[in-house]
């Protein structure tokens, strides 16, 4: 009998930890206010005007994404998937950020970055507002 209770006892543990596990495959749901910061950084994004001075247009951007993630992250960790989505976009404008701050203007820099970010943010966006 002792050994069929270890046997359920460990089956139990596999069966929870196998749960956790696929956790992190499960899609959080639909929150509305992930979803309308998720287009304000798609418009910010599409403003991005590369002939006005950029690093105020970029920490906008920036600004965006530190808000979405922490919002996130309050939300606990069901929502490790958005903030996944937004890893590369936050990488993007870091680097843009920076170097922004430290040199001058580069409009062709600032059009390859954009580009870039315009692709970014569009499957962001869709797989943020694609959820139920």
């Amino acid at each position: 009998m002792k050994k069929i209770a270890v046997l359920c006892l460990v089956l139990g543990l596999q069966g929870c930890a196998a749960v956790v596990s696929l956790q992190k495959y499960i899609p959080s749901f639909w929150d509305d206010n992930q979803s309308a910061k998720i287009t304000d950084v798609r418009l910010d994004i599409e403003k991005l005007d590369c002939k006005l001075e950029q690093h105020p247009q970029v920490a906008k951007i920036r600004n965006d994404l530190k808000w979405f993630e922490l919002y996130s992250e309050s939300k606990g960790p069901r929502q490790q998937d958005v903030q996944r989505l937004i890893r590369p976009m936050q990488d993007t404008v870091e680097d843009w950020y920076k170097r922004s701050s430290q040199q001058k203007d580069n409009a062709v820099y600032c059009e390859l970055k954009k580009k870039v970010l315009v692709e970014q943010s569009s499957r962001a966006a869709k797989a943020v507002l694609g959820r139920f």
